[in-house]
C-alpha cells in the first residue's frame, strides 16, 4: 500500500511539474531604434525591409524560447540578426565617428542573478553583444572598454573583422551631413533637426520557460561622436537592466538623458517597489520623467508575467514582439497600436 501511495505521489508531483512548465509564459520584444521616423522618409520598399528584418529577428528569438532555450540565448540571437543588418545602427549598420571610424557598444544582463556584461568603444569585434556576454560569463568584470576589451576578445573564439566591415554608404552620408552642420553650429547636437543623428541602437528582452528574464542592447552610438563618447547602451541600469523580481528593459534614444535618469533600472524599481505593472512604470518614465526635460526615445519591456510594453515619445520606433499568447506584432510608427 505504501509503495502504491509513493508511486501515486511521485506521478502526481511529476504531473504538477509538467503543468507548471507548460503554463510558464514566454515572451520576447525587440527594438531597432527610435527617432524621427515618418512614412514620408521611408519608401514602401524600405519600410518592408525593416518590417521583414524585425520579424525575422523576433521570431528567431521566440523559436529558441519555445524550444526551451534560455532568455540569454534568445536575446543574443535576436540582437545578432539586427547587428548583421545594415538597416540598423549596430554592427554592420553602425554610424561613423567624427573621424570616420566605428566604435561599438553593447551590454547584457541576466535577471536570475543580476549578472551583467558590457563593452564600449570596440572596433574589430563582429558581434559586440557576443563580447558583452563573454565579459559577463568569462571574466570577473562587468564593463570593458576600448583596447582592453579588444585584448580580451583576442582570448576568445569570437569573430574579428576590420573596422571597414561596418561601413555603409547611408551612414557615410549621414556623417558628411553632420560634419557640415557641426562646422556651422557647434551646438547642433542639441537641436531638434539633429535628432536623426542621436538615435539608433538595437535591443531585445525576453522571458524564458524557467521564468528567467534577460535584456541585451547593442549600438554604434551617435553619428559624428568624438572624444570616445559613450552613451547609455553599455551602461547597466541606463540602457539595459533585468531582474526576475520585476522586468527586463532595453532602451533607445538620446543616451545622455537615459544615463542621467537611470531609465532602465528605474522602470524595474518602480515595478518592484511601487507594485505597479511594468507597462505603467515604463510609460510613466518615458512620458512623465524623460519627455519634460527633453529626453527622447523609448524602451521595450517584458515583465515576469510575460507582459510586453514598448512605449516611446518620438515619432516612431522600430519594434516587434511575441507576447505570452504567441501573438506577433511588428510596428514602426506611433499610430500603430500594440
Amino acid at each position: 500500500m505504501k509503495q502504491k501511495l509513493a508511486i501515486l505521489f511521485s506521478v502526481t508531483a511529476m504531473s504538477f511539474t509538467a503543468m507548471a512548465e507548460e503554463q510558464q509564459p514566454i515572451a520576447i520584444a525587440i527594438h531597432g531604434g527610435a527617432g524621427t521616423i515618418s512614412k514620408a522618409k521611408l519608401t514602401p520598399e524600405r519600410e518592408q525591409e525593416y518590417r521583414a528584418k524585425l520579424e525575422e529577428a523576433v521570431k528567431a528569438g521566440y523559436q529558441l524560447l519555445q524550444n526551451g532555450a534560455s532568455s540569454l540565448d534568445a536575446v543574443v540571437a535576436s540582437v545578432q540578426i539586427l547587428e548583421d543588418s545594415p538597416l540598423f545602427n549596430a554592427g554592420r549598420g553602425a554610424v561613423y565617428t567624427y573621424d570616420g571610424e566605428h566604435e561599438l557598444d553593447a551590454s547584457i544582463m541576466y535577471g536570475k542573478d543580476r549578472t551583467a556584461g558590457a563593452v564600449a568603444g570596440v572596433k574589430t569585434v563582429k558581434s559586440p553583444i557576443a563580447l558583452a556576454r563573454a565579459v559577463m560569463e568569462k571574466s570577473q568584470h562587468v564593463m570593458l572598454s576600448g583596447k582592453g576589451a579588444e585584448e580580451f576578445a583576442d582570448t576568445l573564439e569570437l569573430d574579428k573583422v576590420e573596422n571597414s566591415y561596418f561601413d555603409s554608404d547611408a551612414r557615410r552620408q549621414q556623417l558628411e551631413r553632420a560634419r557640415e552642420t557641426l562646422k556651422q553650429d557647434k551646438t547642433a547636437f542639441s537641436r531638434p533637426d539633429m535628432l536623426d543623428y542621436k538615435f539608433g541602437t538595437v535591443g531585445a528582452v525576453a522571458l524564458d520557460k524557467a521564468g528567467n528574464l534577460s535584456a541585451a542592447t547593442s549600438t554604434g552610438g551617435m553619428t559624428a561622436k568624438r572624444y570616445g563618447r559613450i552613451g547609455d547602451s553599455p551602461v547597466i541600469g541606463a540602457g539595459t537592466f533585468a531582474d526576475n523580481k520585476s522586468c527586463a528593459v532595453s532602451a533607445t534614444g538620446h543616451g545622455e538623458y537615459f544615463i542621467r535618469f537611470n531609465v532602465a533600472s528605474d522602470i524595474c524599481a518602480r515595478t518592484e517597489y511601487l507594485q505597479v505593472p511594468a507597462k505603467v512604470a515604463a510609460e510613466s518614465v518615458i512620458h512623465n520623467v524623460l519627455k519634460p526635460v527633453g529626453g527622447t526615445g523609448g524602451v521595450i519591456v517584458v515583465d515576469r508575467h510575460g507582459e510586453v510594453s514598448m512605449p516611446f515619445n518620438t515619432q516612431g520606433m522600430y519594434r516587434a514582439s511575441v507576447d505570452a499568447s504567441g501573438k506577433v506584432h511588428v510596428a514602426i510608427y506611433q499610430e500603430e497600436t500594440e
